[in-house]
């Protein structure tokens, strides 16, 4: 609960609490405005979608290869490291960008160096994506 302070006539600071919420009402920072049921519904309305996707798109995956053609696992490696490189990336950049916001907040001075060393880092950290793509177009 939020409390307020109130100085007296005596200049006494006195703090006072909120009313609180009768015993069966919700208070204003309840928890329970969510209505739960709408919610569970859209969730398994979406599930089952899924699911259903799933099981419509299982007779791509039972097809054979040509005889005797060999199985090329390059292709999928690229795509796992590319999709493990973007996605740590992008956490970095997050990461670098909160902390450079941070710096600045605390530091006005000194956001000039702050900003540099920022943009320095993400060309750093975007570079390490852009290797990754170049070296799984080279593995194909």
């Amino acid at each position: 609960m939020a409390r307020q302070s109130v100085t007296n006539i005596n200049g006494i600071i006195r703090s006072e609490r909120e009313p609180t919420v009768p015993q069966g009402r919700m208070g204003t920072t309840s928890s329970r405005t969510i209505p739960y049921k709408e919610n569970t519904r859209v969730t398994r309305k979406l599930i089952l979608l899924a699911f259903a996707i799933l099981l419509l798109a299982s007779p791509i995956f039972a097809q054979t290869p040509a005889a005797g053609a060999p199985v090329d696992y390059h292709l999928p490696a690229a795509f796992i490291a590319m999709g493990i490189a973007s996605g740590l990336c992008g956490l970095g950049q997050g990461k670098a960008v909160a902390s450079a916001a941070e710096a600045m907040a605390r530091n006005p001075g000194a956001q000039a160096a702050i900003r540099g060393a920022l943009i320095l880092g993400l060309v750093l950290i975007e570079s390490l994506a852009l290797y990754t793509l170049v070296i799984s177009y080279v593995a194909l």
